[in-house]
C-alpha cells in the first residue's frame, strides 16, 4: 500500500483501463488524470509497463496498447472463440451478414468474435467491445435464458436509451423477454444504432451461455426471420463442437530444438 491506500497493482491497472474506451493513444497526462494519479508516479508505472510490453510508446510521446498484452488477452474466451470462429463464417457466407457472437459480461454482452464484409451496417459492437443487454438482439437472447432473479435485477437498475428506439420501460422488456423465451430468438431495430436491426438465437454451452447474431440494413428488418433455420443450424453446430473433448497440451510434443524458456520471460504463444 502508498499513502493514498492504493495498491501498485490497482494504479498499473487504472492505467491500462484507459484504453478501455475512447482514443487508442493518449498522452502520459492524458493516462496519468484517467487513473488519478501525481504525473511523477504515472511516468515510473507507465515506463515499467513498456518495459513488459504491455504499453507501447510512439514517436510523438503517445501511449497505446502493447502487442505482448495484445498476445496475453488473446487466451481470453480463445476456447469459445476458436470453437465458434468456423460456423460464424459459414453464417456469414450463408446470410452475407454481418456476424457475431457474445455472452454476458455483469449487465453487459461482452462481444467474443466478429466477421464482416467490405458493405459493413452502422458499427456498434467490435470484439472485445461491450453494449448493453437491452438495446442489442444476443443481450436480449442472454438476459432472457438467465435465472429470474438476474432479469429482476437488471431491470430494476435503471436503463439508459442508447437511441430514441431503445426500449427501457422495464414493464415492456420483462415481456418482450418472455417472448424471447418462449420463442428461442430476440430481435432489434435501431435500438443500438440508427441505421441498423440484429436478430439472435442462444447457444447453450457451459460455462458461459452464448448468443448468436446478425446485423444488418434497417431497409432489411422486415426480412430477418428469414436467417432463423440457419441462426438455429448454427448454433447446434457450436453447442456440439463446444462439447468434444479438446485435446491435452500436455500430449503435444515439442518442437524439435526449442528451448525451455527462462525463468521470468514470456516467450510467446506455443500454437
Amino acid at each position: 500500500m502508498r499513502g493514498d491506500g492504493r495498491t501498485v497493482t490497482s494504479k498499473a491497472l487504472a492505467l491500462l483501463g484507459a484504453f478501455e474506451s475512447g482514443p487508442t493513444a493518449l498522452s502520459l497526462s492524458d493516462l496519468a488524470e484517467h487513473a488519478n494519479l501525481p504525473l511523477p508516479t504515472a511516468h515510473r508505472l507507465v515506463g515499467e509497463l513498456v518495459e513488459w510490453g504491455a504499453l507501447e510508446r510512439d514517436e510523438q510521446g503517445r501511449y497505446s496498447v502493447g502487442l505482448r498484452l495484445w498476445e496475453v488477452a488473446q487466451n481470453a474466451g480463445r476456447h469459445l472463440r476458436d470453437t465458434a470462429r468456423p460456423h460464424l463464417q459459414d453464417l456469414f457466407s450463408l446470410t452475407h451478414e454481418t456476424a457475431h457472437i457474445a455472452i454476458r459480461d455483469g449487465d453487459e454482452a461482452l462481444y467474443i468474435d466478429r466477421i464482416y464484409g467490405s458493405t459493413r451496417v452502422p458499427r456498434a459492437s467490435r470484439v472485445g467491445g461491450r453494449l448493453p443487454l437491452h438495446a442489442t438482439a444476443v443481450g436480449k437472447v442472454l438476459l432472457a435464458h438467465e435465472e429470474e432473479w438476474v432479469r429482476e435485477a437488471y431491470l430494476a437498475h435503471g436503463l439508459q436509451a442508447a437511441t430514441r428506439y431503445t426500449h427501457v420501460n422495464p414493464g415492456r422488456l420483462a415481456a418482450e423477454l418472455r417472448k424471447v423465451r418462449n420463442e428461442g430468438f430476440a430481435t432489434t431495430q435501431e435500438e443500438v444504432r440508427e441505421g441498423s436491426c440484429s436478430i439472435a438465437v442462444p447457444v447453450r454451452i457451459e460455462p458461459h451461455p452464448a448468443a448468436i447474431g446478425l446485423v444488418m440494413l434497417s431497409s432489411n428488418a422486415a426480412a430477418m426471420t428469414r436467417h432463423l433455420p440457419t441462426l438455429r443450424g448454427v448454433a447446434r453446430r457450436i453447442e456440439a463442437a463446444a462439447t468434444r473433448p479438446q485435446p491435452s497440451l500436455a500430449r503435444i510434443p515439442r518442437r524439435p530444438g526449442r528451448q525451455s524458456p527462462r525463468p521470468g520471460r514470456d516467450t510467446g504463444p506455443s500454437s
